[in-house]
């Protein structure tokens, strides 16, 4: 299968948030249909609602990971665990492209008290490249294939 970086891209570019953009775009390789993942990823743009905490593309890799790897039985420690070590691994990985997970951070301003010409300016500028980085990472540490 090839890379779907690119098209992670072209979905935020179309419209859509930097979550939606990373969960719909693999989202079929795990059963689960773009509408439906359209509508869950929907709230955790601009880092969960626009309060800028944790990057919302970060978080549509963390719900693929979740989708692989995470655990629906109690008893499944094994499932978890591999789920909690992707997620550090793609966390360590995105810092280590970016300094930090943070949406307020990586746009270096604030959507609430901040200039909302210069936020908009900076979502179009700067998050292209967190969903690219997001996308590359899911892939390079093998939960979807590329």
């Amino acid at each position: 299968m090839k890379s779907k970086v690119n098209e992670a891209v072209a979905c935020f570019n179309s419209g859509f948030n930097c979550s939606q953009s990373i969960l719909s775009t693999y989202c079929e390789e795990f059963g689960l249909d773009k509408k439906t993942a359209l509508k869950i990823a929907s709230g955790f743009g601009g880092g969960m609602g626009r309060l800028q905490e944790t990057c919302g593309a970060v978080l549509g890799a963390y719900l693929l990971i979740g989708l692989k790897h995470g655990h629906f039985l109690p008893e499944d420690r094994d499932s978890k665990e591999k789920a909690y070590a992707l997620i550090q691994e793609f966390a360590m990985r995105f810092k280590e492209r970016n300094k930090t997970t943070n949406c307020r951070e990586l746009l270096g301003v604030d959507f609430i008290t901040g200039n909302k010409q210069v936020a908009s300016e900076r979502v179009k500028k700067l998050c292209p490249k967190m969903v690219q980085d997001a996308a590359e990472i899911i892939e390079q540490i093998k939960v979807v294939a590329p």
